[in-house]
């Protein structure tokens, strides 16, 4: 029997009384609309229920809502005036939506409810920058520097004076997870960590987290560096760059085939060396002239993307850096070269509204050489490592209350570790030394995004890791767990765990990241690394007199298990046994952050503060204890670190920004005293031997510096320009770099004979990096 229509409908209507509305997705994805980029982060609001999103990593969204006759969504974006859209969700719909920045005359920043976003995610121990910021903050000779800037935010604080290592929430340089559009980055500085390998010209976002660690990232223990490179401007041609002090960049971007498809090119190189060679050439007549070495850094990010329907996007992209240090004279020749490279192949795919999937392969190398010839001996000490990787993640927004991220990589690497040959040129001498190492590391993860209430939600993940190398096979277990719970409208309370492995190791013995510092696999004797992090803390928006602040207020501990050192006294050079040189600890680390931050109007910026405690100790090994087990403090220990960063829209063509930054002294190790020897009695003495207390027992004075910056910008027909004059260390602070120990004699005793003296005291001498600095930069765009 057939039934009537309206017997039917009238089933239909009480079924969905009883069960509740039937649900659609709203999916789609957020673009720049001058010039096609898709926004990461972007937020898309139901003011209706107060639920919302945000885009992925690509732009993409996806919302499961009841359906209605009438839906009101607000998409927004820091910078980007907001869009409301008034929909009739009675099907799933794909929206893509073009946010444009509307840019008047008087107008300085388009409000966004980036604030709202913040308080309404799980996500904590996030700090982000924008290029428009690091373009506003003071630079080192002119050269903006998105990692160095990254540093101004509270827990991150630098290796030293100037440099662009971090060491976050008590762990070491080598314990950044950096990639580059998905590529490792296993050094990302240039000039010995002056300049990080990042051209802020080609980069479209950075997103660095200190704990709560996705489940999706693993292989480091303190911290995440998501750098994405911008994909070029698929609606017209255009280019940018700048022209400073010791370097120069250019950028070009434009459409391949318009809206379909785009490409970008960016390079910068550096022109000590024009300068250095040129004055050699001019004294190449001169005997008692002093010939300069040269040096030089250059990298290109080049990147292209092809729509190749509503539902697949390619990407291709690539880096390639390097660093060049040279001398060379007559019976002397030395060069010394490092660098990265790395390649992205990149797929999207939409396989449906609540499904989306992303698949990478990427390759990465990093490598230094040393060449140095001297008149009838040669010598050439090179390290590498090389990685092949492929990862794939998918996200799927399950339902209303649930949106699920899963996947897994599998990473191939290989270790060159200190590779030597050296001879004489007749052959009559020769050695060589070098250990090769190979390995793979795999990882699955699965998180769930879960409103459990209007005010409460979850994030749980659970992510399994592995290593293996030369039949030694290592697994983990990585746990992660993150909550917010919305107190009101203006206050969240946030806390997360996350759990760490980390399977290949940094060997330095310096407080700062060198080129010449090895990466080391795990082994039968060099045990993964692990760590674990909880974290609390809380998100307050509030007013002042009108005006927005966001004040963020987080606590920290941190557990670490099987940390890699040296033994004191380590014998580094062309050693085939390396890892009998190693020593493995405990670690732990604690604190507090706070930051206040002002997004809105014509004066933005934040204050942050950090107050920490770092210790690590246990430490044994093949050849013995450090400090008999007793725990003390890395270099890297700073009990407090201020930042003060202001940026101010004076008028369409003046802007001004400044930074303040204050910390505890660096730790440091110093000799104690010496003692000498004597081979023949009552001969003069001949040999003097330091001798050192606990590892890092003198601190050093307290580290602060004012920087200023003001542009000035024209408008010519072809585009826009700017003159931006920086000054670094504007009161002249003479702070550390490092300390050395210089012999003090009796005034007037010399030396005719080159006899050795003992001197009458030891005085500790400071050498400091930056007087006041200035620098004049001229950008432009068209």
């Amino acid at each position: 029997m057939l039934l009537k229509p309206t017997l039917v409908a009238q089933i239909l209507f009480f079924t969905t009384f009883l069960f509740g509305q039937e649900t659609f997705t709203l999916s789609g994805t957020l673009t720049d609309a001058e010039n096609g980029e898709t926004l990461i982060g972007a937020s898309v609001f139901i003011p209706s229920t107060g639920t919302g999103t945000t885009t992925n990593e690509y732009g993409f969204y996806s919302l499961q809502l009841k359906g209605q006759d009438s839906l009101t969504v607000v998409y927004s974006y820091v910078g980007f005036q907001n869009q409301t859209k008034t929909i009739y969700l009675k099907a799933n719909q794909v929206i893509n939506i073009e946010l444009g920045t509307g840019v008047q005359l008087e107008e300085v920043v388009v409000k966004a409810n980036s604030y709202e976003e913040q308080l309404r995610s799980t996500e904590m121990s996030i700090e982000a920058l924008t290029t428009k910021e690091v373009k506003m903050l003071p630079a080192i000779l002119g050269e903006t520097d998105i990692l160095r800037s990254i540093q101004l935010k509270p827990g991150i604080p630098s290796g030293g004076e100037g440099t662009t290592g971090l060491f976050v929430r008590g762990g070491g340089s080598d314990q950044n997870l950096i990639v580059l559009d998905e590529a490792l980055v296993y050094n990302p500085n240039h000039l010995f960590g002056f300049f990080s390998t990042f051209n802020t010209d080609a980069v479209k976002d950075l997103k660095l987290y200190k704990g709560g660690f996705p489940a999706q990232y693993g292989g480091r223990l303190s911290s995440v560096i998501d750098v994405k490179l911008k994909e070029g401007n698929n609606k017209k041609f255009a280019g940018s760059g700048g022209l400073g002090l010791i370097s120069s960049r250019l950028t070009l971007e434009g459409p391949i085939q318009k809206d379909k498809s785009s490409f970008i090119v960016s390079g910068r190189r550096t022109y000590f060396d024009l300068i250095t060679d040129q004055i050699n050439k001019a004294n190449e007549d001169n005997p008692d002239a002093t010939l300069i070495p040269g040096y030089y850094f250059y990298d290109l990010n080049t990147k292209v993307n092809f729509k190749l329907s509503d539902k697949d996007h390619l990407y291709l992209s690539g880096y390639f850096g390097r660093d060049k240090f040279y001398f060379k004279s007559d019976f002397f020749d030395f060069g010394f070269d490092w660098g990265n490279a790395t390649g992205t192949v990149r797929w999207n795919h939409t396989f449906s509204p609540t499904l989306f999937n992303n698949t990478t392969v990427t390759f990465s190398d990093y490598r230094y050489r040393i060449l140095n010839d001297v008149t009838g001996f040669s010598f050439d000490l090179n390290s590498n490592i090389k990685d092949l990787n492929f990862k794939t993640d998918f996200y799927q927004n399950l339902h209303e209350n649930h949106t699920l991220r899963y996947g897994g990589n599998v990473t191939y690497h290989q270790f060159t570790v200190g590779r030597l040959k050296a001879g004489s040129d007749d052959g009559t001498i020769s050695f060589s030394a070098g250990t090769q190492y190979d390995g793979v590391e795999f990882g699955a993860y699965i998180s769930d995004d879960y409103d459990v209430s209007p005010r409460l939600t979850l994030n749980g993940g659970l992510r399994f890791s592995g290593f293996s190398n030369d039949g030694t096979f290592y697994f983990g277990v990585e746990p992660r767990l993150a909550s917010n719970f919305k107190a009101t409208s203006n206050l969240s309370i946030k806390a997360s765990y996350a759990r760490m492995y980390q399977y290949i190791h940094l060997v330095s013995n310096s407080g700062i990241s060198l080129p010449t510092d090895v990466w080391y696999p795990s082994t039968e004797l060099v045990k993964p690394q692990i760590s674990d992090q909880i974290a609390a803390g809380y998100s307050w928006l509030f007013e002042i007199g009108g005006t927005k602040l966001f004040l963020t207020n987080e606590y920290f501990y941190k557990w670490l298990d099987r940390q890699v050192d040296f033994i004191d006294g380590a014998e580094l050079f062309a050693n085939d046994e390396l890892e009998q040189e190693f020593v493995f600890g405990k670690g732990y680390a604690y604190g507090g952050e706070l930051s206040i931050e002002k997004k809105e109007g014509k004066l933005t910026g934040w204050v942050g503060y950090t107050l920490s405690l770092i210790r690590r100790g246990e430490f044994t090994g093949p050849k013995g204890t450090v400090m008999n087990g007793r725990y003390f403090s890395p270099r890297y220990d700073r009990r407090h670190d201020i930042s003060v960063v202001l940026m101010y829209e004076i008028s369409k063509r003046w802007s001004a920004g400044t930074s303040w930054v204050y910390g505890s002294g660096d730790l440091t190790w110093l000799p104690r005293g010496r003692y000498t020897f004597q081979d023949i009695p009552g001969n003069d003495p001949q040999v003097a031997v330091p001798v050192y207390g606990d590892r890092n027992d003198v601190r050093l004075a307290p580290f602060h510096r004012l920087d200023l910056n003001i542009v000035y910008k024209f408008f010519p027909k072809w585009g826009e320009s700017d003159l931006t004059l920086s000054v670094i260390n504007a009161y002249d602070r003479r702070n550390a770099f490092f300390v050395y120990i210089e012999p003090q004699f009796k005034e007037g005793e010399d030396d005719p004979n080159g006899t050795f003296r003992i001197p009458e005291s030891f005085k500790a001498k400071q050498v400091s990096l930056f007087p006041i600095l200035p620098a004049l930069t001229w950008n432009f765009k068209f």
